[in-house]
């Protein structure tokens, strides 16, 4: 466990150091229907609606490299990162948590994830969305998960799930629905991280999921 100026850094799983590159994690088994349009790609930056449970078909490669970056001790946010912590485990994923301590230096918790090296950096806590904006354009080659909110203007390496509820833009463009803490439900934050690793393994990225069918 590893202790900076600006975040708290844990770690559990394989023992990995993580210091040796490797190919692509690819995922292990397939899209069920209406996960996506068969004929028709997602554009960038288009919202899909999956079919409940389309994503659960696929998992994760054993060992599969994961930063969960958080900030923030609300209810939605501890129901996110439980589900995160939860799947981890399930999927025996080696997952590492870069939590921000101190929401003025939130950049450099995104660039200590960065460093870390993961196949996926997976965010959950509304104060994060205003630095990634900032931060992933940058980063082209690092996959990034948000999860409960989503960037206005993401790149191809951003992808978000988000509902009715969350959806959380970035400060100053508001919701783009009503923020409702109680939709943060542990059936719908266990399907946002299941549903959006299934989509980066699939190379859907750059897209908003939307989980309103839960």
């Amino acid at each position: 466990m590893l202790a900076t100026a600006s975040a708290l850094v844990t770690g559990c799983g394989s023992g990995d150091d993580w210091s040796q590159p490797r190919p692509k994690p690819a995922p292990v088994g397939t899209l069920g229907p209406g996960f996506v349009d068969p004929s028709a790609s997602p554009t960038p930056e288009a919202t899909i609606t999956p079919r409940p449970g389309s994503w659960t078909g696929v998992h994760p490669p054993n060992n599969y490299r994961v930063v969960l970056l958080t900030v923030g001790d609300d209810g939605p946010t501890r129901a996110l990162v439980t589900a995160v912590k939860d799947w981890a485990e399930d999927e025996h994923v080696d997952l590492r948590t870069v939590v921000a301590g101190d929401p003025h230096n939130l950049v450099p918790s995104i660039t200590k994830a960065l460093e870390m090296g993961p196949d996926l950096i997976v965010t959950a806590g509304n104060d994060l969305i205003d630095p990634l904006a900032l931060v992933t354009a940058s980063h082209l080659s690092q996959q990034f998960l948000v999860v409960g909110a989503e960037l206005a203007e993401p790149t191809h390496n951003v992808t978000a799930v988000d509902w009715s509820g969350a959806s959380f833009r970035g400060e100053g463009l508001g919701m783009s629905s009503t923020y409702d803490p109680e939709s943060f439900t542990a059936e719908r934050c266990a399907a946002s991280i299941r549903a959006g690793v299934a989509a980066v393994l699939n190379d859907l990225t750059g897209i908003v999921i939307w989980l309103d069918q839960l």
